[in-house]
This record gives structure tokens, C-alpha cells and sequence, in this order.
């Protein structure tokens, strides 16, 4: 007894000692603190999910910031805003469900027929010759993204929200991937498939944290890495903010091509698009600029000035340079920030049905590849259209309340025709009690109010 008792008691600490191993790992791989020898993967089906992995961190990390920041006397991270932005994240990641990672494909074929070196995939010294290759291309890669008006449409949902904290760093757009992945092409011609894909997720995982105002200075740190002084710089809408700071992890690459630029204490740094908009509906978010880039391309009369429109400058205008005139470009110095107040018993509504939306997500995050494509589709418009019409609710859009009794009716009828346990008919139970509410309130019988700030 006092063998088994004993081996017992081994096997918990080992079982603790191993996931509390693989906890700092995971925090380890947020800063890029990896060892090269535990990452080393020959195949791109072994590359583990990491980015989809770390969303406890990401949330872990933004509780964290938002207590910080309220400690510091500031509002911290705003639920509306919050929301949106990992509604983008949540967007992003339906985009990969849905083409399961054909994105790479192109890299993975030039690799296997032009490649001109065969690096070891299991050498580290190939993992470090990754990690600066998939950085310098995520420079050019980004810089294209600010100076080229169509990829531009994709990108500036990164730039959307007027704060600046670690949520903005998964507000990222759907189609971003399928426009930038060309840059990196060049490195297929060397660099194996599996350490390519690894290296890409990680450098994003690193961008997350450098999203925030609560830390001010890394020290010597600035001169290397890209920190989040500089990408603060990057984020903003001030003059002196457009156009620099393009690096990912490393900071070098702007100094070497003469886009760095410091932060300054002389100068508040207004976040947000030049022109923003006013919305929280992620669609509308991800949507809007290509509509504006079609409509310019369409006032525009020689192919010329057309095929300009989609390929120079956001800024750019007949007669002007490349990335538009620098006279003509509006400095921003101030602006009140978009902002909906709701009832609290509207925000908790919210709150506890997008927190059903994402445990959604993340069981067909966990079981897609056992489904059919057809089934996958079906379930990522559901995620999709439910984080829509939770956007609009906190616009206080006049569809919303509509759009709503339908989300909650279909969801009442699945867990209806699947209902097998004591949740899932409470669940159901939720559903209707939610569509009925949201029913009267069309019928003008319920009212929200917004709470005057």
C-alpha cells in the first residue's frame, strides 16, 4: 500500500511538473524564448497550432494589461472594443479553418522543386536562419502593406481600433495572409516548409504583447527589438507617426532602411485610422476599405490612374508621388474616441453569449479536420454572423435586435434537434428566453436605453 501510495505521488508531481513545464514554454514562446532543439519539425503537418494554442495566454495577458492600466488611473481595456477586437482574431482564425492551411501550399511547392540549398531541418543552425528570414521578410512584407492601396484594404483592420492595447495585437485581418504570403516566397528557395510555418506563428505570438501603453522602455533592448515604444509610434495617426517602424521582432530593419522613428514625449499619439470609422461590427471592419479602393478605382478615368489606384499609395492622387503628397496629408492631433454606453444588463448579455460563440469556435477549432468542408463552412458563417450581429449590438444598430432573434432561433432549434444532456436543454432554455426578449423589444414593447457617460 505504501509502494502504491507512494508511486501515486511520484506520478502527480511528475504530471505537475510537466504541465507546469509546458505552461512556461507556452509563456516562453509570447517573447520568442524558445530552445532550437525542441522545435524542430520535418514536416508541416507536425508544426503544432501554436497561435491558436496561446489564446489563454492572449486573454491571460490582456486581464493582466487591463489591471495595470486601471492600477495606473486609466479606463484599461474598453468591453466594447475588447470584444471586437478578438472578434477579429476569432475571424482570422475561421479564414484558416475554412482552407486549412493551403495558404503554404505555394511555399511548400517551390521548395520541393527549386530549392538551391538543402538545409538540415533538424540542425539549429537552420532554425536560426529561419527566424531572420521569415523577420526580414515580415519587414518588406508589412512595409508593402502600407504603401500598396490594395493590400493596404486588408491590413488597416489591424489599425481600426483608437486604443492601444494587447487585444489590438489579435485584430488582424482575414485575407491579410493571402495577400502577404509573396514575400515571403523567396525564402522556399532554402528555407524547409515546417520551419517556415513555425517561425511565422512565432513571430506573431512575439507581436502580440508589444501592444500596449503600460510598458514604456526596454532600455538597450530598444536598439535591437522591436518594443512597444516603437510600435506605438507605428500605431499612431499623428504625421510623425505615418509610414515607420514596419519591423516584426527586430527594430534593425527600419534603422537599416531608414524608416525608424522614435517615440517622442512632446507628442500624444492619437490611434486609429486617418479617417476612422465609426463601428464595432467586425465585417464591416474587415469590408469597408476594399469597397472604398473599388470606388476609387471606378472615379478614376485613364487605366492608368486606375491601376495606380490599386497599386501606389493610399494617399496618392493624380499628380502627386508615389505615396501621396506630404503636404496634403492631415496631421491628427486630437479626436474623441467612438464609443456606445449600454445598460450593464445588455453588456452581461453579451458577454455571456459570445463566451458560448467561442466555446463554439473552439470545439470546431478541435474537430474540423474530422468534418466535411461543407459542414466546416456551415458552422464558421455561424461563428461569423453571430460575432456580426454582437458587434451591431454594441452599435446599437436598428437591425441588430432582429438580426439577434434569428441568431438566437437557429440556436434554439440545433440545440433542440442535438439536445442529449441536462446543459445542452438548458442552453436551449437560454436561446428562446433570448429570442423572445429580443422579439419584444422589435415590437417596440422593450426598450434599451443607453446610460448617458
Amino acid at each position: 500500500m505504501a509502494a502504491e501510495m507512494s508511486f501515486a505521488n511520484a506520478t502527480s508531481d511528475n504530471s505537475f511538473s510537466e504541465a507546469f513545464g509546458n505552461h512556461m514554454k507556452g509563456l516562453g514562446r509570447m517573447f520568442y524564448i524558445h530552445s532550437p532543439k525542441e522545435q524542430l519539425y520535418e514536416k508541416v503537418e507536425d508544426v503544432p497550432n501554436f497561435f491558436r494554442q496561446s489564446y489563454p495566454y492572449f486573454l491571460i495577458f490582456m486581464i493582466i494589461e487591463h489591471i495595470v492600466l486601471r492600477l495606473e488611473g486609466k479606463k484599461g481595456i474598453r468591453l466594447n472594443d475588447g470584444i471586437t477586437s478578438i472578434s477579429h482574431g476569432i475571424f482570422q482564425e475561421c479564414g484558416r479553418l475554412i482552407w486549412r492551411g493551403a495558404e503554404s501550399y505555394l511555399y511548400t511547392w517551390i521548395y520541393a522543386n527549386f530549392r538551391i540549398v538543402d538545409l538540415p531541418w533538424n540542425n539549429p543552425v537552420t532554425w536560426y536562419a529561419a527566424a531572420l528570414g521569415v523577420d526580414f521578410c515580415y519587414y518588406w512584407m508589412h512595409r508593402a502593406c502600407h504603401e500598396v492601396h490594395i493590400l493596404w484594404a486588408q491590413h488597416q483592420v489591424h489599425h481600426t481600433s483608437e486604443d492601444f492595447n494587447m487585444g489590438v495585437g489579435i485584430r488582424q485581418s482575414v485575407l491579410q495572409g493571402w495577400c502577404g504570403f509573396i514575400f515571403y516566397l523567396p525564402l522556399a528557395l532554402a528555407i524547409p516548409p515546417a520551419q517556415f510555418v513555425m517561425h511565422h506563428q512565432f513571430s506573431y505570438l512575439y507581436m502580440f504583447w508589444i501592444h500596449t501603453e503600460s510598458i514604456k522602455s526596454l532600455g538597450p533592448l530598444e536598439y535591437i527589438l522591436n518594443t512597444p515604444s516603437h510600435h506605438r509610434v507605428h500605431h499612431g495617426s499623428n504625421k510623425y507617426c505615418l509610414d515607420v517602424n514596419y519591423g516584426g521582432v527586430l527594430i534593425i530593419w527600419d534603422r537599416l532602411f531608414g524608416t525608424f522613428r522614435p517615440e517622442t514625449d512632446k507628442i500624444e499619439i492619437v490611434y486609429g485610422l486617418i479617417y476612422n470609422q465609426p463601428s464595432f461590427n467586425p465585417a464591416y471592419l474587415q469590408l469597408f476599405y476594399t469597397r472604398y479602393v473599388i470606388q476609387k478605382f471606378s472615379r478614376l478615368e485613364s487605366w492608368t490612374d486606375k491601376l495606380k489606384a490599386i497599386v501606389w499609395g493610399p494617399s496618392w492622387e493624380p499628380g502627386t508621388p508615389r505615396l501621396g503628397d506630404e503636404d496634403m496629408k492631415i496631421d491628427v492631433e486630437n479626436r474623441a474616441k467612438y464609443d456606445i454606453f449600454l445598460p450593464a444588463w445588455c453588456n452581461i448579455y453579451i458577454v455571456l453569449h459570445y463566451a458560448v460563440v467561442l466555446y463554439g469556435f473552439f470545439e470546431l477549432a478541435s474537430r474540423y479536420m474530422g468534418m466535411t468542408p461543407i459542414s466546416v463552412i456551415i458552422f464558421v458563417v455561424y461563428v461569423m454572423a453571430s460575432l456580426t450581429i454582437i458587434g451591431m449590438l454594441f452599435d446599437n444598430s436598428k437591425y441588430a435586435p432582429m438580426l439577434e432573434v434569428l441568431r438566437c432561433s437557429a440556436l434554439a432549434f440545433l440545440t433542440r434537434s442535438i439536445a442529449t444532456s441536462p446543459a445542452l436543454t438548458a442552453l436551449q432554455m437560454v436561446y428562446v428566453v433570448s429570442a423572445m426578449f429580443w422579439c419584444l423589444h422589435t415590437l417596440k414593447l422593450l426598450e434599451i436605453k443607453k446610460k448617458v457617460d
